[in-house]
């Protein structure tokens, strides 16, 4: 699922000038490249600016985006007005991953174009827009007003429920309240409905609210209906906001109603047969709106942009069941054609998460090792040997840390999680308002050795910013990650629950791909374990109602 369609806009600065008698006539077109693919696919053009090496173009490119994928793209400023490719003047080209546009500040990214030897070709500079598709989250409270009685012996039991109309003419269910026992005057909780679930987006599309008495062998009988719309709701809104400045009538939480203050909207509950039988029949009972207020529902894309740094953690198992390193059936072992599975799930991940983290500083651990001089066994120790700063520069400085290790310390064991995971959420409680968010990806072989620890460690970081993902590498079975990923039931510790699901694993054995195809292979990998990271996010920052900061303009 995208996480948001975005529209780029390109602006290419100091052209090359092809021309002879005047600028060159600029074109940027833009080339995709699928995922686990390496072939470019042409996705779209701009309009040409005539006579110009600094065009700001009108016309936008609209791509989904999604966190979890390496989304490379390809930006190719040309000259003239063929529409042949290869009739144009090539000005150059740019490589960018859409992360990184993303996860820049304020969505810009300035790219030196390249491509044409011996010449500066300029830049072009890239801005990324979130497209809005009504992100509004609606909360109102209706109460109603002498409904028909239904039930022989009491009054009625009312409940509501909500319609949205399709394009086709016809209904689909979008929210029913809980039921009001004995009574035909009923006020319901107020509840909540995100806008796109209420009308589609569409303001004006009508929204049908049924009202039922409640019977409790399911065959509730019909009160009335009554239509209504978006459009017309929020209008109510306005209207209500108006009367609380000039009268006062309303509480500072205005969307509370007081007792004795007006009402936002009065609706009638007609039941259509009766209105066909009886000549005097007006209504069977209203029902009035006491509050709405609207709020958005912020993305993932919103924090990001307001500057939440994501930061990665790795931390590699270096436990004798991996087996001898220099062995060619060591799961750490890497021939001179082929990365070995640790290398290779942390370049998949990596690769991609990198783009959200402006430093590019990775601290990388190990564990289950016995470490020279003296053979002391370590849970955690920095893959650079620098226990002061245990960060690697880039993914690649990670890797290289990594393979140096393997050639210094001895693979020992047992297989402890929890002082990498303590480790790292040290490190998450430093900082808690939302501008930083740690991720801690684990790679391990095999059996884990403190499970009670574990969960205690996880129960612990559930409650602060952060998400752990963990990857097991070789023939396995891993029934204890399953356990910590809290899928099916939420991990637990001496009584205490996780706050929130934080933990993410996945076998790499499933990625392997019978044909080989290791790009590919990898790119499914990234896209699985990376998916859930956004909702994780988001949803500590929604339980800490943290809002994102707004970007610089």
């Amino acid at each position: 699922v995208p996480r948001m369609a975005h529209a780029w806009l390109c602006s290419p600065r100091n052209l090359l000038d092809m021309d002879t008698f005047s600028k060159s006539d600029p074109v940027v077109v833009l080339f995709v490249q699928g995922s686990g693919s390496s072939e470019w696919k042409e996705f779209g053009r701009t309009e040409v600016i005539d006579n110009t090496l600094n065009p700001d173009f009108v016309r936008k490119f609209v791509l989904d985006y999604y966190f979890e994928e390496k989304q490379n793209l390809r930006f190719d400023p040309l000259g003239s007005h063929s529409a042949v490719l290869g009739m144009q003047d090539f000005l150059g080209q740019a490589f960018v991953a859409l992360g990184e546009v993303i996860g820049s500040q304020r969505g810009r990214l300035e790219r030196a174009l390249t491509g044409v030897p011996g010449k500066r070709c300029g830049t072009i500079l890239l801005l990324a827009e979130e497209l809005s598709n009504c992100r509004d989250i609606v909360t109102m409270q209706l109460c109603a007003n002498k409904l028909d009685k239904k039930d022989f012996f009491g009054k009625s039991d009312p409940f509501l429920v909500f319609y949205r109309s399709n394009e086709d003419g016809t209904f689909t269910i979008c929210h029913k309240t809980e039921v009001v026992k004995n009574t035909l005057n009923p006020v319901w909780q107020p509840f909540t409905i995100p806008v796109r679930a209420l009308c589609n987006g569409d303001y004006d599309r009508t929204v049908k609210i049924d009202v039922y008495d409640w019977d409790r062998d399911g065959s509730h009988d019909f009160i009335g209906e009554f239509a209504t719309s978006y459009r017309e709701l929020s209008r109510a809104q306005s209207q209500f906001t108006v009367y609380e400045v000039r009268w006062g009538a309303w509480g500072d939480n205005w969307g509370t109603p007081h007792t004795g203050a007006d009402p936002l909207l009065h609706l009638q509950v007609l039941n259509p047969r009766k209105k066909c039988k009886k000549k005097k029949y007006v209504n069977s009972g209203t029902v009035t709106l006491l509050s709405f207020s609207v709020e958005s529902e912020f993305t993932f894309v919103d924090y990001i942009r307001g500057g939440t740094q994501l930061n990665f953690t790795v931390a590699i198992d270096f436990t004798a069941s991996n087996g001898m390193p220099s062995h060619p059936t060591s799961l750490h072992y890497a021939s001179p054609y082929q990365l070995s599975a640790y290398a290779l799930a942390l370049k998949a991940v990596g690769e991609i998460i990198q783009d959200y983290d402006s430093d590019k500083l990775f601290p990388a651990y190990g564990f289950g090792a016995k470490l020279p001089p003296d053979g002391k066994i370590s849970h955690q120790f920095p893959l650079n040997n620098n226990a002061d700063n245990p960060s690697c520069a880039g993914i690649e400085g990670v890797l290289e840390s990594y393979l140096q290790s393997l050639r210094t310390v001895q693979l020992y064991g047992p297989t402890n999680f929890a002082p990498v995971i303590n480790q790292v959420a040290g490190a998450a409680a430093q900082v808690t308002d939302g501008s930083q968010y740690h991720v801690l990806l684990i790679i391990t072989d095999g059996v884990i050795s403190d499970m009670l620890q574990t969960k205690e460690a996880i129960v612990t970081a559930s409650a602060l910013p952060m998400s752990i993902i963990i990857v097991g590498v070789g023939p396995a079975e891993f029934e204890a990650m399953e356990e910590l990923d809290g899928d099916e039931v939420r991990v637990s510790s001496r009584g205490r629950y996780a706050e929130r699901d934080i933990v993410q694993f996945v076998p790499f054995r499933d990625y392997v791909d019978d044909s080989g195809n290791q790009v590919l292979s990898m790119a499914r990998l990234a896209k699985d374990v990376l998916a859930e990271i956004p909702e994780q996010l988001l949803s500590y920052m929604k339980t800490r109602d943290i809002k994102p900061r707004r970007a610089d303009p």
